[in-house]
C-alpha cells in the first residue's frame, strides 16, 4: 500500500475541511457566538496541526495508488471528514453529545439531512451554517472538489478515474472530457451555477439572505437540513415552489447538463434515465394528488394537494429531505409511493441518494433478457443503455449491489427494531431507508415534523454507518473492514 500518499490525500483534505469552516467560524464572530467559535476555532487549530504533520511526513509520496487503495482512501477521507466535522458542533456544547454531533455531520457530509435536533432554532447560526454547508461539500464528493481546485500539475496530480468513482454515485462513471481534473471543474461549475441561480431566486421570493444560502445549500446537496423547525411550510408559496424545480434539477446526471450546454441535444434526448426519473415524478405526483383529493378529511385545497405532492415528491425521490406537509399524516396509500421511492431514489451523476433510476433500469433490462432467453434459449440477446451496448461486468456489478443494497437494509432494521425506545415497525424501517438512501424524514416517530434523537446510542451508530454506506455506495466503507485494509496491506 502506498501509505504516504494516502496520508497525503488524507491530510489535504483535512485542510479543505479546516477551510470550508471559515464562513460558519465568520458567521459566528459576527454573531458573537462565543461557544460556536470556540468550537470552530479549537476544531481549526488542530486540524491545522494535525494535516500540516500529515502533510510534511508524505512530502516524497508517490504519484499513483492501486484501485483498492483508490477505495480504501476514499472510505478514510469520509470517516475523517465526519469525525473532525463533528468537532465544532460537540466542543461549542450546542451539542451536546458525540454521537449526537457525529450523526448530526455524518447526516450532513452525506446528503441525508436525518435530525436529531429537536429544536434547530436554538442553534446558532454558524452551527447552522456549518450544518447546511456540509450538505454542499458532500454533494458533488468532497474529493471531487478537491481535484477540482487542486492546481494542475500534469497528469491530472496523479490521482485516477477510480478515485473520483469510488465516491460518485451510480454504476457508470465516466470523464466528460479526456482530462480527469478538467472534468471535476466543469461539474463544479455546472454545480455551483446551479446553486447561484437557486440562491437568486429565493432571493426574488422575498427569502432573506441568510435563509437562502441555507436553503439552496441543501438543495444543491439534496441534503435538507432545515434552518426553521417548521421546514420550509412558512417560506412564500412561490420560494416553495422555486425548490421544487431545483430539488429536481439537482437529482439529474449532471453529464446532462454538459450535453445541454454544448448543444449535444441528440445525446440529451437519447438518455433514457432521465425519461424514467421524470415518469417516475409525474406518475407519483398524479396518484398522489388523486389520493388525496378523493379522501374526505382533506381539507387542502386542489392547488395546495398538486403543490404539495409536487414538494414531496421532488423532495423524497431526490432524496432532499425538505417538507412543507407533514406527509406523515398522509393515507396509507400516499405514503406508499413515498417508502417506493426512497428506494429508487435519484439519476445516478445527481447529487441524490437512493438505488438510482439507472440501476432500476439494468435490472429491467437484465430480467427481460433472462425472460427472453427462457422462451427463446437459441437467441443471444444484448442489453443496450442510451443505444449503447451494455458490458455484462456492469450488469453484474448492478445485480449484486442490489443483493448487498437489501442485506444491509435487512440487518440494520433488525438491529434498529431491538432498540429500547420499542418504536414501530413503520418508523423503523422509514428510518432504516431515509438512513441508508440519503433521504432524511421518515415516517412513524422519525416523520418530517420529528427527529432521531430518542434512539439510542448504538441505533445512531448503526444509522450513522448506514448514511455512509448509502453516499459511498456501500463498497468503499465495507473495504475497510476487509482482512487486508486492516492489515495495511
Amino acid at each position: 500500500m502506498n501509505k504516504k500518499r494516502l496520508i497525503r490525500i488524507l491530510g489535504t483534505v483535512i485542510f479543505v475541511e479546516c477551510v470550508a469552516m471559515l464562513p460558519a467560524l465568520g458567521i459566528s464572530m459576527y454573531t458573537r457566538d462565543q461557544s460556536a467559535v470556540r468550537g470552530f476555532l479549537t476544531t481549526m487549530i488542530l486540524m491545522l496541526v494535525v494535516a500540516g504533520a500529515m502533510l510534511i511526513h508524505s512530502r516524497k509520496a508517490g504519484h499513483r495508488m492501486s484501485t483498492w487503495e483508490d477505495v480504501i482512501c476514499t472510505g478514510l477521507c469520509w470517516l475523517e471528514l465526519s469525525v473532525l466535522g463533528a468537532l465544532p458542533l460537540f466542543i461549542s456544547g450546542q451539542v451536546p453529545s458525540f454521537v449526537d454531533s457525529l450523526f448530526e455531520i455524518t447526516s450532513g457530509f452525506t446528503t441525508t439531512g436525518a435530525s436529531v435536533i429537536s429544536d434547530v432554532e436554538k442553534l446558532g447560526k454558524g452551527i447552522l451554517l456549518w450544518r447546511s454547508f456540509s450538505h454542499w461539500l458532500g454533494g458533488m464528493g468532497v474529493l471531487a472538489f478537491f481535484l477540482a481546485i487542486l492546481p494542475a500539475k500534469g497528469n491530472d496530480n496523479g490521482y485516477s478515474i477510480d478515485l473520483l468513482r469510488s465516491e460518485s454515485p451510480g454504476p457508470m462513471v465516466n470523464k466528460i472530457v479526456p482530462r480527469l481534473k478538467k472534468s471535476s471543474e466543469i461539474l463544479y461549475l455546472i454545480y455551483m451555477g446551479l446553486t447561484v441561480l437557486n440562491i437568486i431566486f429565493l432571493l426574488i421570493a422575498d427569502v432573506p439572505v441568510f435563509d437562502a444560502f441555507c436553503i439552496a445549500f441543501g438543495t444543491a446537496g439534496t441534503g435538507g437540513f432545515s434552518i426553521l423547525n417548521t421546514g420550509l411550510a412558512t417560506y412564500p408559496v412561490f420560494a416553495q415552489n422555486v425548490t421544487t424545480v431545483f430539488m429536481i434539477l439537482f437529482g439529474i446526471n449532471f453529464t446532462l447538463f454538459y450535453l445541454l450546454l454544448t448543444r449535444r441535444f441528440k445525446d440529451l434526448l437519447r438518455d433514457e434515465e432521465i425519461r424514467l426519473y421524470f415518469g417516475i415524478i409525474i406518475v407519483s405526483i398524479v396518484l398522489i394528488t388523486v389520493n388525496m383529493l378523493g379522501k374526505a378529511q382533506d381539507m387542502s385545497t386542489p392547488g395546495q394537494t398538486i403543490k404539495n405532492a409536487a414538494f414531496t415528491v421532488g423532495s423524497i425521490i431526490t432524496t432532499t429531505g425538505y417538507s412543507t406537509a407533514d406527509f406523515n399524516t398522509w393515507n396509507s396509500m400516499s405514503k406508499a409511493i413515498l417508502l417506493l421511492l426512497m428506494i429508487v431514489g435519484a439519476c445516478a451523476g445527481s447529487t441524490g441518494g437512493g438505488l438510482k433510476v439507472s440501476r432500476l433500469l439494468v435490472l429491467y433490462k437484465a430480467h427481460r433478457r433472462t425472460s427472453h432467453n427462457r422462451l427463446y434459449p437459441d437467441e443471444v440477446k444484448v442489453i443496450k443503455m442510451n443505444g449503447e451496448r451494455l458490458g455484462e461486468r456492469t450488469i453484474n456489478n448492478v445485480q449484486s449491489y442490489l443483493v448487498i443494497y437489501f442485506i444491509i437494509i435487512a440487518v440494520s432494521f433488525i438491529l434498529i427494531s431491538a432498540d429500547p425506545a420499542n418504536y414501530s415497525l413503520e418508523t423503523n424501517l422509514s428510518a432504516v431507508l431515509a438512513t441508508f438512501n440519503n433521504i432524511g424524514p421518515g415516517l412513524g416517530s422519525v416523520g418530517p415534523t420529528a427527529n432521531f434523537g430518542d434512539y439510542s446510542v448504538v441505533s445512531k451508530l448503526v444509522m450513522t454507518f448506514d448514511m455512509l454506506l448509502g453516499r459511498l455506495e456501500i463498497y468503499p466503507i465495507l473495504a475497510l473492514f476487509t482482512f487486508k485494509a486492516l492489515k495495511g496491506k
